[in-house]
């Protein structure tokens, strides 16, 4: 008894570190990008309401996967691709909630840069919890297991988690500007980022032992194209000049 309950007390200590590091790694990372930070408090409620959506996205894919098995769409050990596809606008659709409701309705939203900021502070709480769970059962078996499997989520989940969600931040703000096209830039992230989300899943079910390197390169090219269009973000100004004071 003493034994399992120190097995498991152990296995979620290095889950839990294995998770967090790397997160916060990338959350350095990232943070960087920002020219005028962000209040540290907003930052930490985005980074926690992305921790709060996993259950939630949980639920969701879930019914999801219910739905599909009555419909007859799963056969053994494969998933649909529209399957995957759901699930990845579940997730993604709830980091971007997250973010949304936590720090894009507030004053301290008050640059372009702001949005992937806070997107992706909410992808990497996201990404801290689910990783937390695959390293726990990854220990559970083997720690050599759990140090592989923690290697490849920071190189490969978490920056697709990350990337996604950025890639709806960066929409939307390139609409920062102009309110009347928000909806539609959002749709239009959550679109991508989801396409983007399933299509990862959906090679790295099919690539076999040693093919999912192929997989991780797709994501690095993203993260790369994310952070250039970062950069053009910084550059984003208001479409008219404000008026010059004249003295009498």
């Amino acid at each position: 008894m003493n034994e399992s309950l120190l097995i498991i007390s152990t296995s979620a200590l290095y889950a839990f570190l294995g998770s967090i590091i790397p997160v916060i790694i990338w959350l350095w990372f990232w943070l960087k990008e920002d020219p005028h930070p962000n209040p540290r408090k907003i930052l930490i409620a985005t980074f926690f309401g992305g921790v709060l959506g996993v259950p939630v996205a949980l639920m969701g894919e879930i019914v999801a996967a219910e739905t599909a098995g009555y419909l007859g769409l799963l056969a053994e050990n494969s998933y649909p691709f529209i399957l995957l596809f759901v699930w990845a606008g579940i997730e993604e659709f709830t980091k971007y909630k997250a973010a949304s409701f936590i720090a894009l309705h507030r004053l301290g939203f008050n640059e372009p840069i702001d949005a992937p900021i806070y997107l992706v502070t909410a992808a990497l709480g996201f990404a801290a919890f689910e990783n937390t769970i695959f390293l726990f059962n990854a220990f559970q078996e083997a720690p050599m297991l759990g140090l592989i499997t923690g290697q490849l989520r920071f190189l490969g989940a978490t920056l697709l988690h990350v990337t996604a969600s950025g890639i709806v931040g960066v929409s939307i703000a390139y609409s920062f500007f102009h309110k009347e096209s928000r909806k539609r830039n959002v749709f239009g992230g959550l679109f991508t980022a989801t396409l983007l989300h399933a299509l990862f899943n959906f090679f790295i079910l099919k690539q076999e032992s040693g093919g999912a390197l192929q997989v991780f390169i797709g994501v690095w090219v993203a993260a790369i194209i994310l952070m250039v269009l970062l950069e053009k973000v910084k550059r984003i100004r208001p479409p008219y000049k404000l008026p010059r004071m004249h003295s009498s």
